[in-house]
């Protein structure tokens, strides 16, 4: 059926082209110097797009180059076929009578013009559908730009800045009103001095704001930002090429697989580490590459083929095809097509529900239905690896399945996670005392834990490094619910011990294991510095020296009745009715 249908389909003009080709030995060897010229410009690209990947402001200015590489072949390939147009136009190649070969309104020469504007078309389409993608991903390339530019405002500058890059571009301006949580008389004294205004700049309100505002002391400074962006990069090149980096090796560019990262691809790495400096070859060649391998096509990426189909359908159009008929002869493949395909295709839009809901995304823990927990490794229109969270093994789910699962994300949107360590003491020990000590453990630990960085795992609503005039460390970056930490429970009356737990806030998932681990080692010291016993379980009859415990214990009441009148007992004896 489908057979009979394409037979019957209207060639229209091409019966008549292969007449004009066969019947004339000009348009062939016309027609052969096009095909060759168009091979050697093909050749010729392949050795200018090596030399232009091997030069600097291939790494300095990436979308140029990538437009550069995409417009240089079809430049020349139309430059080519035009010249060859306008010589059949002229007839300097129709020499010969070749009239009986055309048709009664159409002449040889116009068919044949037309062949070369075939060539021309699909050139110009195959080259905008090139150079589109380019022009929509430098526009997303400077949109996150911007959005490091405001990262780097939010962050009062980057690490690896020269100098005071952001002092030099804007200036704090104190409020005109005394701000909460300071006196005025405070306020009005550290206005004096150099060091009280910069305490000033970096103080936060209890509810996490900053205060005063920031007036710019240039006409454009993200332009300046800019400016000093593409010296950190100069300096990144030139000391990957001179060898002053890890290797200790001159870096080629160039090379293959990539030892060099491009300076879009270099703001990406810094970005995604936090706008830490880039080591020059701390990353093993070709890792950005590596990175993104199984990563499926975005739509700018797949939007070339559409151009080009489409232009293709043009050209077969204009060439006097039946479009209505072919789509109906191979409407029954496209449909054996579909049902082959049905579980590929239930994967694929999968793959874009997840990433257009934002349903997780790679690097987000997870926990699926079937009670696996993990991190997703990768996502892709077929399958998603989820990886255990000790890299004890991975999980390789279809990608649709997850799609009407029930998930857990522990990450996405979740800013503050409860950090819990219950612990029991000796029944001889006071409550309130043993309430009070474990708020000083819990305050010793919202300053003291810290990751590899420096920065606090535990959320609190100002960052304790503002007190040292330091930048905050980001603890104390959105938190839009009131919290009063740390949290003591008094949870039970146990066996052989009262039974306590310790709470505070984390900043994600992974953080509260490190949390926990540094505030139990906290508090075995302080219940070691004031005597507060962790029991032995007890399942006899006690016959100890009861009264002289209590007496031991009661030598250092004084010091726990200090920590009382220090640091309170949380909200313990308060009356709260809260239920918590």
């Amino acid at each position: 059926m489908a057979e009979e249908e394409l037979s019957q389909i209207s060639v229209g003009e091409f019966e008549t082209v292969s007449q004009l080709l066969a019947s004339s030995e000009s348009l062939q060897i016309a027609f052969m110097v096009m095909i060759a010229g168009i091979v050697g410009i093909v050749i010729g690209y392949r050795k200018f797009s090596y030399w232009v990947g091997s030069k600097k402001f291939y790494y300095k200015r990436p979308h140029f180059s990538r437009f550069l590489r995409r417009a240089v072949l079809p430049a020349f390939a139309i430059a080519l076929i035009t010249t060859i147009n306008v010589h059949i136009q002229t007839g300097l190649l129709l020499e010969e009578d070749l009239a009986i070969i055309g048709t009664e309104n159409v002449s040889p020469q116009e068919i044949f013009a037309k062949i070369l504007n075939t060539f021309n078309i699909l050139v110009i389409g195959y080259t905008i559908s090139h150079l589109i993608p380019i022009a929509l991903t430098k526009r997303d390339k400077s949109i996150l730009e911007k959005v490091d530019f405001d990262a780097w405002f939010e962050m009062r500058g980057f690490v690896d800045d020269e100098g005071d890059l952001f002092h030099k571009l804007y200036k704090w301006v104190a409020p005109k009103i005394t701000p909460e949580d300071i006196s005025e008389e405070e306020f009005k004294e550290m206005q004096k001095s150099k060091e009280g205004m910069l305490k000033l700049e970096q103080f936060r309100t209890v509810k996490g704001n900053p205060i005063g505002g920031y007036e710019k002391l240039v006409d454009n400074p993200f332009e300046e930002w800019k400016k000093s962006e593409r010296k950190k990069y100069e300096k990144y090149y030139q000391n990957c090429i001179s060898g002053n980096n890890q290797s200790g090796r001159k870096l080629r560019p160039g090379a293959k697989p990539d030892e060099i990262f491009p300076i879009d691809v270099w703001r990406e790495e810094k970005r995604t580490h936090s706008y830490e400096p880039i080591i020059p070859s701390n990353r093993p060649p070709g890792y950005a590459k590596k990175k993104r391998e199984g990563i499926p096509r975005s739509a700018k990426q797949i939007l070339p083929i559409g151009i080009f189909i489409a232009t293709i359908l043009g050209v077969v159009s204009w060439w006097g095809v039946d479009l209505i008929v072919l789509a109906t002869a191979t409407g029954g493949l496209a449909i054996g097509l579909g049902l082959a395909l049905q579980e590929t295709m239930q994967n694929y839009f999968a793959y874009i529900f997840i990433r257009k809901d934002k349903i997780f995304i790679e690097g987000e823990r997870v926990k699926l239905d079937t009670g696996y927990n993990g991190y997703v490794h990768k996502i892709t229109p077929r399958v998603t690896y989820v990886r255990d969270a000790l890299n004890e093994s991975m999980a390789i789910i279809p990608t649709r399945q997850l799609v009407n699962a029930q998930i857990v994300n522990y990450t996405q949107g979740v800013k503050m996670v409860p950090a819990i360590v219950d612990v029991g003491v000796s029944y001889l020990n006071d409550p309130k005392q043993v309430s009070a000590i474990l708020v000083k453990v819990g305050k010793r630990a919202m300053k003291e834990v810290v990751d590899s960085k420096g920065k606090h795992l535990i959320r609190q609503i100002k960052c304790p490094y503002l007190d040292k005039n330091k930048p905050s460390c980001g603890c104390d970056k959105d938190i839009h619910v009131d919290i009063n930490q740390p949290v003591v429970r008094f949870n039970q009356f146990n066996d052989s011990s009262l039974d306590f737990s310790l709470w505070v806030y984390v900043r994600d998932y992974g953080a509260q294991f490190k949390t926990k681990t540094d505030m139990r080692i906290i508090m075995y010291e302080e219940f070691k510095r004031y005597d507060i016993r962790i029991p032995w379980p007890i399942r006899t009859v006690y016959q100890g020296d009861e009264k002289r415990e209590q007496e031991e214990i009661e030598r250092l009441k004084e010091q726990r009745n200090k920590v009382i009148d220090e640091y309170g007992t949380g909200d313990i004896g308060r009356g709260s009715g809260e239920d918590d």
